[in-house]
C-alpha cells in the first residue's frame, strides 16, 4: 500500500524529512516550499518517491539507515567526512554513510530513494562497510536502478504478501547494492576465513539448507548453522562445491518445485511463487536449464 504525504511550507517539509530520514537543522531555505513523499514497502525495504518545488541547505544528525538514491531532476548535494558531493540528474548514489553527521542541500529535487537498515545488510554479508558513496561504474549503477524499478513496480504489487518472494527480492536488492557500491566485501579472504572453509562447514550448511528450504532463510542463517562467518561459508561453498550458499539454496528449492510439479501440486505460477520465484518466466528458464523441459511439460505429463 502506498502512503503519500504532501505539505507546503519549509517548516512542514522539515518535519517530514526529519521524521523519515534524519533530523535536520535548516540554515537557509525557500519558505514557500512544496514537498511530496510517496512510500511503499517491500518487507524491510522502503521505496520513496521524493520531490517538490523547494530549496534548502541544512545540517543533519547521523542517519541510522542506508539511504540510496537516483536523482531524476533538480540538484542535490551532500558533505560528509570532509567530502563534497554534487549530484546531477541521472546519477545513482548513497546519500551518506550511517552514523556520520552531514550537511545537505537541494533545489527542486525529484528522486527515487531506497531505504533499509543494517539488519537487512547483515543477512547477506558480515560487517559491511561502504567505502564510497558513488557506484563502481555507470553499468553497475544502471543494473542497480533496473533492479529497484523491477522490484518496486512488478514484484511488490503482486507478491507483497508472499514471504518467500519478498525475502528473496530483498536479498536480491541488497546483493545488487553490494555489487554496485565499493565496500569491504570486495577485499580478499582472511586467514581465519580460509581456515574455516573446510568440508564440515559445507556439510553443516547443506544439512541446514535441505531441512529449511521452504522457510525464509538468509545467508546469515546458513552461516550460523555452519558455525562460521558468512564469508567463510561462501568460501567453503566455492572451494568444495563450486557454487555459493544462496545458489545451492535455489537449487534445492528448484528440486522441491520439480517434486510439486510431478505431484501436480498446483499450477506452474503457484508452484513458482511457493518456492520464491516472483516471475514464472524466470522460474521456467531456470527449470528448463536444470531439467531440459519446461515446467508445464512436467505438469502435463503427470
Amino acid at each position: 500500500m502506498e502512503q503519500v504525504v504532501e505539505v507546503t511550507g519549509l517548516d512542514a517539509a522539515y518535519e517530514v524529512i526529519s521524521s523519515v530520514y534524519a533530523r535536520l537543522r535548516f540554515t537557509s531555505g525557500d519558505w514557500s516550499s512544496v514537498l511530496r513523499l510517496a512510500s511503499r514497502r517491500l518487507g524491510p525495504v522502503r521505496f520513496d518517491q521524493f520531490g517538490g518545488h523547494m530549496g534548502f541547505e541544512a545540517s543533519g544528525e547521523p542517519i541510522s539507515d542506508y539511504v540510496f538514491g537516483h536523482l531524476t531532476s533538480g540538484r542535490v548535494s551532500y558533505t560528509s567526512d570532509g567530502e563534497d558531493r554534487f549530484m546531477a540528474p541521472g546519477e545513482v548514489f548513497l546519500t551518506v554513510p550511517p552514523g556520520r553527521p552531514f550537511t545537505a542541500g537541494a533545489q527542486d529535487p525529484q528522486a527515487s530513494m531506497v531505504v533499509f537498515g543494517q539488519a537487512v545488510l547483515d543477512e547477506v554479508a558480515d560487517g559491511v562497510r561502504f567505502e564510497s558513496c558513488r557506484p563502481l561504474s555507470p553499468r553497475a549503477a544502471a543494473a542497480w536502478l533496473s533492479t529497484c524499478v523491477h522490484l518496486q513496480n512488478e514484484v511488490l504489487p503482486v507478491f507483497k504478501d508472499n514471504p518467500l518472494v519478498t525475502a528473496n527480492a530483498t536479498r536480491l536488492l541488497v546483493a545488487t547494492t553490494l555489487a554496485t557500491f565499493p565496500n569491504s566485501t570486495l577485499v580478499g579472504w582472511t586467514a581465519a576465513e580460509r581456515r574455516d572453509a573446510h568440508p564440515r562447514t559445507v556439510q553443516r550448511a547443506v544439512a541446514f539448507i535441505e531441512d529449511n528450504a521452504a522457510k525464509d532463510i538468509t545467508a546469515a542463517d546458513i552461516a550460523r548453522a555452519a558455525r562460521v562467518s558468512i564469508r567463510a561459508t561462501q568460501l567453503a561453498f566455492r572451494r568444495h562445491l563450486d557454487t555459493t550458499p544462496m545458489a545451492y539454496l535455489r537449487r534445492v528449492r528448484l528440486s522441491c518445485a520439480d517434486a510439486d510439479l510431478r505431484a501436480a501440486n498446483g499450477s506452474v505460477t503457484a508452484i513458482a511463487a511457493r518456492w520464491g520465484y516472483a516471475r514464472p518466466s524466470v522460474f521456467a528458464a531456470h527449470y528448463r536449464a536444470a531439467y531440459g523441459v519446461s515446467p508445464s511439460q512436467t505438469l502435463r505429463s503427470c
